[in-house]
């Protein structure tokens, strides 16, 4: 009997541990489970931020590329990091473009995607210059023993008399490139360098279609690619705006018999506009508070022409425009001992803009004439002719055509890649807030 009980005794053991050891199975699978659960988790999260991270660096990279070229449509499989990115860009309208970036990261031998969409908007007060002396499609030519000390950037032709220096880099952009006549101390980029009877010179190397009584001290690459055109960076419409403000602030048309407002005293202008021409004489000191409009000739002699100090980095138009005689009017002549200061902060220049269109419409009226040292002054018109007679310095220069004559000798600083406006349209492709969308 006891020997009976001892063995049903044994029995139950051995069930209860079997129940016991389905328990502990069940338990530990389910751990197992678990923990292979959590690492693949974990696992495509990390491949998930990956993947935003590199769909993020995408939308960064197409702001970056369309700031240097707003033809930029985006680019496929591009690798970067442990994954590749796919950038597609198309515009909504002349100042939005709709990006889509798709991040592919691979981690664990699987790929996660994520995909960001945003729009891009024209940043309303920064323009960049790329060029520290830039011509459009008129180009430059260069008489007498005129020079330029740095790169020389066109659309159109480079001419000189044979006897003329560029120290620097020079590029004449497009099919129709052209450069003859000068000495660059640097490389030469043009379809066509040299012509029959005028010496060129290049001592780095050049790169070009055709080449014609030309000495390259350098390598010569036949058979290269143009150079793309660089639009001008300000335009008509970012100019109208600036109009725009001055107007809203009021016109000046207390104008003496001649036509002229003249600055009468030391004093501070702008934003205004004046409804004749504009004569900054014997001056001790003009100060620029806002954009200016003056629709006839703006001239300037023994004068200081100055940005406020409120304005900081930002800076300000002058303008000369004159609609009803685009190609008669609207010019601006820099006379000797013209002294123009930013607000004394870095970044601060006196813009001066001509919207004379003599030059584009084959006339030889010069939009803007200077003759001598402006470290501070940029120099623009985009339809006109700037003509340098003497020695001059300026901060930058940009013209449809840009002409130098007897010893003119043009220094420039470098090109302005952020150039910060007090208001009015610019030119820098920035991300609009709110318009990020994720998808994952």
């Amino acid at each position: 009997m006891k020997k009976n009980i001892y063995k049903n005794q044994q029995g139950q053991i051995i069930v209860i541990g079997l129940v016991f050891f389905a328990i502990l199975l069940i338990f530990s699978t389910a751990i197992l489970v678990g923990v292979s659960n959590y690492i693949r988790s974990e696992r495509l999260n990390i491949s998930k931020v990956q993947a935003l991270h590199l769909a993020e660096a995408g939308i960064d990279k197409a702001a970056y590329e369309l700031n240097q070229n707003s033809n930029y449509m985006g680019e496929s499989n591009t690798a970067l990091g442990n994954g590749t990115v796919t950038i597609s860009v198309s515009s909504i309208d002349a100042e939005r473009k709709r990006v889509t970036s798709e991040g592919a990261a691979v981690y664990g031998g699987k790929t996660t995607k994520s995909t960001i969409k945003a729009i891009l908007a024209i940043n309303n007060n920064v323009i960049s210059f790329r060029y520290g002396i830039q011509a459009g499609n008129g180009g430059f030519t260069l008489a007498n023993t005129s020079s330029i000390t740095g790169n020389a950037f066109s659309t159109g032709p480079i001419i000189g008399s044979g006897s003329n220096y560029i120290h620097g880099d020079i590029i004449s952009a497009g099919p129709s490139g052209w450069v003859y006549g000068v000495h660059a101390t640097g490389n030469v980029f043009s379809h066509t360098i040299g012509k029959s009877g005028t010496g060129t010179s290049v001592d780095k190397d050049a790169y070009y279609v055709t080449k014609t009584n030309t000495t390259v001290t350098g390598a010569s690459h036949p058979n290269s690619p143009d150079q793309a055109p660089a639009p001008l960076p300000i335009s008509d419409a970012q100019i109208s705006q600036w109009e725009t403000d001055a107007a809203a602030e009021g016109t000046i048309s207390t104008c003496d018999a001649e036509g002229n407002y003249n600055i009468p005293d030391s004093m501070s202008l702008g934003p205004k506009k004046i409804a004749c021409n504009l004569v900054i004489k014997n001056i001790a000191e003009l100060k620029i508070t806002g954009p200016i409009w003056v629709t006839g000739n703006i001239t300037t002699k023994s004068s200081t022409i100055k940005m406020d100090p409120n304005l900081g980095s930002a800076n300000v138009a002058i303008i000369a425009d004159n609609p009803s005689n685009m190609s008669g009017s609207g010019i601006i002549d820099i006379q000797t001992s013209t002294d123009f200061q930013g607000s004394g902060s870095a970044g601060s220049f006196v813009f001066m803009i001509s919207q004379n269109n003599s030059a584009e419409t084959g006339g030889s009226t010069a939009a803007i004439s200077q003759g001598q040292s402006a470290t501070a002054l940029v120099a623009y018109a985009s339809h006109g002719l700037v003509n340098f007679s003497n020695s001059a310095n300026v901060k930058e220069a940009t013209a449809y055509k840009i002409s130098l004559q007897n010893t003119a000798n043009v220094t420039y600083d470098s090109g302005l890649p952020s150039t910060l406006f007090e208001s009015g349209p610019g030119a820098s492709w920035t991300f609009t807030p709110g318009s990020y969308t994720i998808e994952h």
